[in-house]
Parts: C-alpha cells; sequence; structure tokens
C-alpha cells in the first residue's frame, strides 16, 4: 500500500463538473493499494499518515501532525501509484488491486482515520474520473510504502 501526501491549504476533488469532496488546511492524501496488501498495511499507514509530523509549530519547524492541528483530510484512490515503468514507456499497472481487493481496503483506511480524527474524512470517488485541484503548502510531499517499514 502507498500513501503520497501532500500538505495543503486547500484541495478539492471534482466529478463531472461537480465538486464531491473538498478541504481547508490539512492533508490530500492519494491512495494506492496492490494486490497483496492486507488490514495490517492499511492500519500501520493510517497510523503513519496522522502521525507524521510535517506542520509547523510555533517556531517555524515541522514538528506538528494532523491530529496536533486539528486538520482536515482528503483522501483520493489512486491505482496508478502501482505502476511498473521499467520496460518501454507504457506504464503496467498489473500490480494494483482489482477494485473486489481495492475498495474495501480503501474503505477501511478512511474508517481508521476517522476514527482517529473523530470527525469524518473527505473522499474522492473510488473508481472514477475525478479532477484534484489544490494548493500545495510548502510545498510538502511524502511518499510512504507500507512494503517499506524498516
Amino acid at each position: 500500500m502507498r500513501v503520497v501526501i501532500q500538505r495543503v491549504g486547500k484541495a478539492s476533488v471534482r466529478v463531472d463538473g461537480e465538486i464531491v469532496a473538498s478541504i481547508s488546511k490539512g492533508l490530500l492524501v492519494f491512495l494506492g493499494i496492490t494486490h497483496d496488501d492486507q488490514i495490517e498495511d492499511v492500519s500501520w499507514l493510517a497510523k503513519k499518515t496522522l502521525g507524521l509530523r510535517i506542520f509547523s509549530d510555533t517556531n517555524d519547524v515541522m514538528n506538528l501532525s494532523l491530529l496536533d492541528v486539528d486538520g482536515d483530510m482528503l483522501v483520493v484512490s489512486q491505482f496508478t501509484l502501482h505502476a511498473l515503468t521499467k520496460k518501454g514507456n507504457r506504464p503496467s499497472y498489473i500490480e494494483a488491486a482489482k477494485p473486489e481487493t481495492a475498495l474495501p481496503l480503501y474503505r477501511s483506511f478512511v474508517e481508521q482515520c476517522e476514527e482517529a480524527l473523530g470527525r469524518p474524512v473527505a473522499t474522492g470517488v473510488f473508481g472514477a474520473m475525478m479532477d484534484v485541484e489544490l494548493h500545495n503548502d510548502g510545498p510538502v510531499t511524502i511518499l510512504i510504502d507500507s512494503k517499506n517499514k524498516a
């Protein structure tokens, strides 16, 4: 399971021209799920994402987490995070989980984040073509893979 986390001043998702989700200050999380991901990956990655100290404290040092700053979260499914690009110029997506595997794990990730935050997490529409708009704060962009815990 992989995430690309962007610290944002604001972000939104449109499907068919309509805004389906938006947040203010917080994290935009692109979530990619592969065929061998398990609930343990979800739990580890949700905890890691929420605990990342990438927001500035009063001394302008990145020392605070999303929980500390009471920020918002927007989670967008993105199977392309598991693209294989070794051969040729057309990425292969065979490592990305099929929807019947990915959707329950995606929902679990969102639910675990909601439980920790104590409020709803905004989401895109799983499997839809989405337009994502964001104001990257920093910019701060972090990549985390649950298979690289050590």
